[in-house]
């Protein structure tokens, strides 16, 4: 964080917050400096998404599990409602029955797991980071250089690694309901179709196919962006709201900072339950539109 003997700068409490704890592939502590290095591994998010994914699981199942034929209670109404409104958006959107009953439950995957990684964003800014750099320092290492992020939809790895397996499912469907030959014959007769003349056919195969490959990479692209791009800002504007409140003890004049702390805060979080609920919804959502694109030939 700061050097020792000053408190952080508000600069340096930003910096810090938004640094992963980050490892190689041989679990050896580092600091990322490129854009992109693939021989690093943002391990909170890895280990936050296991856990979350895990609470996720748990709960459907104990809904599950704990589900009667009789009149539901509370618990149980809400997860029906939940399985009923995925089970719905999944029916517009993939009209083949077969496929249906994977997917179905994968957009019902999506859209817990993905809330409740989002739902990170909702706990005190420096609550998990606080404790962190406790038992950082307790293991013999520099608390200042003890780096948390709580928000695994915050790290762009993540939400590109989902929207990345989108794609990959994408393109298994497409293999698996057209064939081989039939998406080979998709990817260079769409969308600007086909001509007898073979030498016009052979230019639009290659427009078409170089047509097709931006649009597999810009629908991927764009999935994982729009989550990462909602839920950093989010995280953002909270250390923002967090910096108000430690504002008060620099001077005198910053005294009515905690109040508008407060009602910042406030204010803040319960606009972004709707976004955190409206984020894993549009994702989910995508991933059934893109799969049902994956179902239909043009």
């Amino acid at each position: 964080m700061a050097a020792e003997g000053h408190a952080p700068t508000a600069s340096e409490y930003i910096v810090h917050h938004l640094q992963h704890w980050q490892v190689d592939w041989s679990l050896k502590p580092v600091v990322q400096t490129a854009i992109v290095d693939f021989n690093v591994i943002n391990l909170d998010s890895v280990l936050y998404a296991l856990l979350v994914g895990v609470i996720g699981c748990w709960v459907l199942w104990a809904a599950a599990r704990k589900a009667t034929s009789g009149v539901p209670g509370r618990f149980q109404a809400a997860v029906e409602i939940l399985v009923e409104m995925v089970d719905n958006q999944a029916k517009a959107n993939i009209h083949n029955a077969k496929s249906r009953k994977f997917i179905a439950p994968l957009a019902l995957t999506v859209f817990v797991w993905i809330f409740l990684l989002n739902a990170m964003d909702m706990l005190p800014v420096d609550l998990l980071p606080a404790v962190w750099t406790q038992v950082y320092g307790a293991l013999g290492h520099d608390p200042h250089h003890a780096y948390m992020r709580v928000v695994p939809t915050a790290d762009l790895s993540t939400t590109l690694g989902l929207s990345s397996t989108v794609l990959l499912l994408c393109l298994i469907y497409s293999v698996k309901i057209k064939g081989v030959g039939g998406w080979a014959h998709e990817l260079v007769s769409a969308p600007f179709g086909t001509s007898k003349n073979p030498i016009v056919a052979i230019i639009l195969g290659i427009v078409n196919l170089l047509m097709q490959i931006i649009e597999y990479v810009a629908k991927t692209v764009s999935h994982g962006m729009r989550l990462f791009g909602n839920m950093y800002a989010g995280e953002l504007v909270f250390m923002l709201i967090a910096l108000m409140g430690g504002a008060m003890a620099a001077s005198f004049s910053g005294v009515l900072l905690p109040v508008g702390h407060v009602i910042a805060g406030t204010v803040w979080a319960i606009f972004h339950i709707l976004v955190i609920t409206l984020q894993a919804f549009i994702f989910m959502m995508l991933t059934l539109i893109y799969l049902g694109q994956a179902h239909e030939a043009h």
